[in-house]
Parts: structure tokens; C-alpha cells; sequence
């Protein structure tokens, strides 16, 4: 454990080190607090809804996380550095969940720096806080999927480009497989049952079930699931990787 938190420490610190990661907090802030003004008209719905600031959030993590993820693996592979990470006295799987914990929480941190919007949405009316908080912890773990996803595409190459890419694609996919028209789309080649279950993988499906207010055991094992099934799978591509 001890190793585990030395590491988490130096990833973490490595992020403020770079001017990166402040590019990213203001992007991330300007984008999320943004979206809901300019693009979902919060002044005009005169509410006190944080509906609309949540709404927007499995777009932008789309973009951004695969921004912030894609080197994770990729830029240690393309310049050596990785080398030196396998010569530490700690496994394979300490070092991937490492890396992807100081990720999660330097996304944690910039989630919480959108805290004015909810100071706005109280100074406005009286919204039920306890719906805000579960929306926040759904955005939370919505976006470690997200950055699993990432670490695992980051794994496969060298390259950021293409691993940005291919996280994005994956995770469109996975949000996608929630929406009714691509439920439609399905139901004309799968059967009905096929099509309830693949929607159910859906990323979307379970971050509104939570952003209701509803912290359903089913949705946090569901993103917990695919956190520990990414970082398992991240840990074994590097396996095979190693000295390559």
C-alpha cells in the first residue's frame, strides 16, 4: 500500500508540474460551468435545476479525459521512461492502478472546482442538494470509466494520437448503446432481450439513473465493474509488452 500512495503522489504531482494540466482545469471548467449558459439556456429556463449542468457532461468527458489519459502508458512506452517504472520493487497491477488513481483524482479535482454552479443553483431557488451530490458522485465515476478506458487504449500503443482515437470511439460506443434510436437500430438485427441487455452497458443509462437522485447499487457496481475490468486489463497488455 505503501508504494501504491508513493506513486499516486508522484503521478499527481507530475500533473501540476506540467502547464498541461492547468490548461486542462481551465478548459474543463470552461466548458463544463459554459455548456450550460451558452448552450442549455439555464438563465432563460428560470429554474434552480442542475439538471442542465450534468446533462452535458458525457459529451465533454468524450474529449476531454481521452485528452488527459492518452499519454498515461503511451508517452512512458515512446520514451523509455516505462522501463524504469518495471525496475521498482511493486507488480504490474500496483503500478496501472497507480497511474490511474492520480488521473482520477486530478479529474476529481477540477469536478470540484465547477462547485459556483451549484452555489448559483442555491442562491437561485432551493434545489434538493442530495440529488446535486449524487449527480456529482455519478459524473465521478462515469468519468474513471472514461479513464479506464483511456489507460487501456494508452496501453496498446505508442502513439497519443491513436489513443486518444480509439478512446473516443469506445467510449461514443458506450454512451450510444443507452440512446432510443440506437436501441432501435438494434432491434432490427438482435432480438428484443439481446438489445435490453447491451443496453444496460451504456454508460448514459446508468450516470441518469444516478443523476436522478436514485444511487442504485446495480449502477455503482456497473461503473465499479468496468474500472476494476479495465485496470485488470491494462495491467495484462503491459505484461505482454514488456520489452517491446
Amino acid at each position: 500500500m505503501a508504494q501504491i500512495t508513493t506513486l499516486i503522489k508522484r503521478e499527481l504531482m507530475s500533473y501540476f508540474y506540467s502547464p498541461v494540466a492547468y490548461v486542462f482545469i481551465k478548459i474543463f471548467l470552461l466548458s463544463t460551468v459554459g455548456t450550460p449558459f451558452f448552450l442549455g439556456n439555464f438563465l432563460n429556463t428560470k429554474q434552480a435545476s442542475r439538471e442542465i449542468f450534468f446533462l452535458f457532461h458525457p459529451w465533454l468527458y468524450l474529449f476531454l479525459i481521452p485528452a488527459i489519459g492518452m499519454g498515461l502508458w503511451a508517452e512512458e512506452r515512446n520514451t523509455g521512461t516505462i522501463e524504469l517504472l518495471f525496475t521498482l520493487p511493486i507488480s504490474m497491477i500496483q503500478a496501472v492502478v497507480s497511474k490511474f488513481l492520480a488521473g482520477w483524482i486530478f479529474i476529481g479535482i477540477a469536478l470540484l472546482l465547477t462547485f459556483p454552479i451549484i452555489l448559483t443553483v442555491n442562491y437561485l431557488g432551493e434545489p434538493d442538494n442530495g440529488v446535486i451530490f449524487a449527480s456529482y458522485l455519478g459524473s465521478f465515476l462515469m468519468a474513471g470509466a472514461y479513464l479506464v478506458i483511456t489507460c487501456v487504449t494508452s496501453a496498446l500503443t505508442r502513439n497519443q494520437v491513436i489513443s486518444f482515437i480509439l478512446s473516443v470511439i469506445v467510449c461514443f460506443i458506450m454512451v450510444l448503446l443507452g440512446w432510443g434510436i440506437f436501441a432501435n437500430i438494434m432491434n432490427k438485427m438482435f432480438p428484443v432481450w439481446l438489445t435490453d441487455i447491451i443496453s444496460t452497458a451504456s454508460f448514459s443509462t446508468h450516470f441518469n439513473s444516478i443523476s436522478r437522485g436514485i444511487i442504485d447499487s446495480r449502477d455503482l457496481i456497473f461503473f465499479l465493474s468496468i474500472i476494476g475490468g479495465g485496470l485488470i486489463i491494462n495491467a495484462l497488455i503491459l505484461e505482454t509488452k514488456k520489452g517491446s
